[in-house]
C-alpha cells in the first residue's frame, strides 16, 4: 500500500509539473529517478541480479544508461534520421514544393463548403511530409489561408479544418508507429496496415463528415466577414527547387511501401530506406545546383535535425521509461493487472483509464503524445496479465494523444492559427470540438469491437 501511494503521489507530480509548463522529458525523468530511488529505499531491486552494481543506491543510475542504451538502437535510430531527412527536406524546399503541388489544384473548387472536406484530407495527406502540427499549419496558412478566405470561406472554418489536418493519419513514418509496432515485436507495416489504418481511416472518415456539417453549422449561424491580415502571414520562399522534388519528402513512405508489400525477399529497414532516399537527394541537389560544397554545407541540417528527434522524441522515451521502470519496481503494474484481471470488462476498463488519462493530459499540456510514450511500454504486459490484445489500448491511446492537441487551447497548432486569424484559441477550439469528439468517440468504439 505504502508503494502505491507513493507511485501515485509521484505520478500526480508529474502531472502537476506538466500543466505547469515544465517540459514533459524533464518531468518525467524527475517522476522516474524519484520511483527508482523510491523503490530502491523500500528495499525493492532496481535492476536483476546480474545486472546489478552491487549497491542499491548507485543502481537507479545504472538504470538511466542502460534506458539510454536501449532507446539509442533500433527505436531511437529510426526516429533520429526520421527526423533529419524532415529537416533536410525542408531546407532544400522539396516540402514546400510537395505543399503547393497538391494545394494548387484545391484553387479551382469554388463552393465553400466541398472545400472543407477536401482540405481536410489533403492536409492530413500532407502531415506525411510535414509531421509536425504546427509547422504544417504554419505552412497552410501561408499558402492555402489567403486562397480560402478569398473564395469567401470564414477564417474559423479555414482556421479549423487547418488546424486538425496532422492527426491520425496512417503512415509507416511516424515516430509514435515505429514505437508501438517495436514494443509490441510487430512487423511495422503489418502494425500500421491492419491495426493502425482499421480504426484510424474509418475515424478520418467520420471526421470529414462532422467537420462539413458542424462547420457549416456554425457559419450560418454566427456570419461573419472578416479581411485578411496580410502582415500575420508568413513569407512564403522564393527560391522554390523545380516541381519534380514534389516526390522527394515521400519516398521513403514510397520505397517502404514497395520493400514491404511487393518485395518480401529483400530485408531492409525505415533506416536503410530513409538514407536511400538521402542519397538519391543529395545526388539530384548536386546535379541541379552544381556546388558540391554547398549541398554538403545543406547537408548538415541532417544531421542537426537528428539532434532534434534525440532532444524531443527520444529523450522522451528515455524519460518514460525510466519512469515504467521504477513502477515495475515498486510492484504496481503487477497491482494494477492483479486488481482488475477478474474483473469482467477488464479490457474496457483499462481502455477508457489509459485513454482518459491521454485526453486529460493532452487538454492542459498541448499534446498526449507524452503519456502515450510514457505508457507505451507497460501495454504488453498489462494486456498479457488481463488477457486481452494489447492493441486495443495503444490504438485509442496513440490515436487520441494525437487528436486533442486539436481541442487544447494551449497547443501550438491552435496558438499558430489563432493568431494569424485573429480569433481566441477557445473561438477555434469550439470548432474544431465537435470532428474531434466525434473522432475520439470512433476511435474507442472501433478499437474494442476490432480488437477485444
Amino acid at each position: 500500500m505504502v508503494e502505491l501511494i507513493f507511485g501515485l503521489v509521484v505520478i500526480v507530480l508529474a502531472g502537476w509539473m506538466i500543466y505547469k509548463k515544465v517540459n514533459a522529458t524533464v518531468a518525467l525523468f524527475i517522476a522516474g529517478i524519484l520511483l527508482l530511488f523510491g523503490a530502491a529505499i523500500m528495499g525493492h531491486p532496481v535492476l536483476p541480479e546480474e545486472a546489478t552494481t552491487g549497491s542499491i543506491w548507485l543502481d537507479p543510475i545504472k538504470s538511466i544508461t542502460q534506458s539510454f542504451v536501449n532507446n539509442l538502437g533500433n527505436i531511437g535510430m529510426t526516429i533520429m534520421v526520421l527526423f533529419g531527412f524532415s529537416s533536410y527536406m525542408t531546407q532544400i524546399g522539396a516540402n514546400e514544393v510537395t505543399v503547393r503541388t497538391l494545394m494548387k489544384p484545391l484553387s479551382g473548387i469554388k463552393s465553400v463548403y466541398v472545400l472543407v472536406p477536401v482540405i481536410f484530407i489533403v492536409g492530413n495527406l500532407l502531415s506525411l511530409v510535414v509531421p509536425s502540427a504546427s509547422s504544417l499549419a504554419v505552412l497552410l496558412m501561408a499558402t492555402l489561408y489567403p486562397v480560402l478566405k478569398r473564395i469567401g470561406m470564414s477564417a474559423l472554418t479555414a482556421g479549423a479544418v487547418i488546424a486538425t489536418t496532422a492527426t491520425i493519419i496512417p503512415t509507416p513514418l511516424g515516430a509514435d508507429n515505429v514505437i508501438a509496432a517495436e514494443t509490441f515485436g510487430i512487423n511495422l507495416m503489418d502494425y500500421v496496415l491492419k491495426y493502425h489504418a482499421a480504426i484510424s481511416i474509418p475515424t478520418l472518415i467520420l471526421m470529414t463528415i462532422a467537420h462539413y456539417f458542424w462547420q457549416k453549422y456554425l457559419d450560418k449561424k454566427n456570419p461573419e466577414t472578416d479581411d485578411i491580415d496580410e502582415s500575420k502571414l508568413t513569407a512564403l520562399r522564393e527560391d522554390l527547387p523545380p516541381a519534380f522534388y514534389g516526390i522527394l519528402p515521400i519516398l521513403p513512405l514510397i520505397l517502404i511501401t514497395v520493400f514491404g508489400i511487393f518485395i518480401k525477399s529483400i530485408n531492409i529497414g525505415l533506416v536503410e530506406i530513409t538514407f536511400i532516399s538521402l542519397i538519391v537527394t543529395v545526388i539530384i541537389e548536386i546535379i541541379r545546383k552544381r556546388k558540391i560544397q554547398q549541398v554538403f554545407d545543406e547537408l548538415m541540417v541532417f544531421f542537426k535535425g537528428m539532434g532534434n528527434g534525440l532532444a524531443m522524441v527520444v529523450a522522451l522515451l528515455v524519460a518514460a521509461s525510466l519512469m515504467v521502470d521504477g513502477l515495475k519496481a515498486l510492484g504496481i503494474i503487477d497491482m494494477l493487472t492483479n486488481s482488475v484481471k477478474d474483473v469482467n470488462g477488464a479490457g474496457m476498463i483499462l481502455m477508457f483509464a489509459f485513454s482518459g488519462i491521454t485526453a486529460l493530459i493532452g487538454l492542459i499540456s498541448g499534446g498526449g503524445l507524452a503519456v502515450f510514450y510514457a505508457s507505451i511500454g507497460l501495454l504488453p504486459d498489462i494486456a498479457h496479465n488481463v488477457g486481452i490484445n494489447g492493441v486495443m489500448l495503444a490504438i485509442p491511446m496513440q490515436l487520441i494523444a494525437n487528436l486533442v492537441r486539436s481541442v487544447s487551447p494551449v497547443a501550438a497548432v491552435i496558438i499558430v492559427v489563432c493568431s494569424i486569424i485573429g480569433k481566441s484559441p477557445m473561438a477555434i477550439v469550439k470548432r474544431t470540438s465537435v470532428p474531434i469528439i466525434v473522432g475520439i468517440i470512433s476511435t474507442l468504439v472501433l478499437s474494442y469491437v476490432m480488437f477485444s
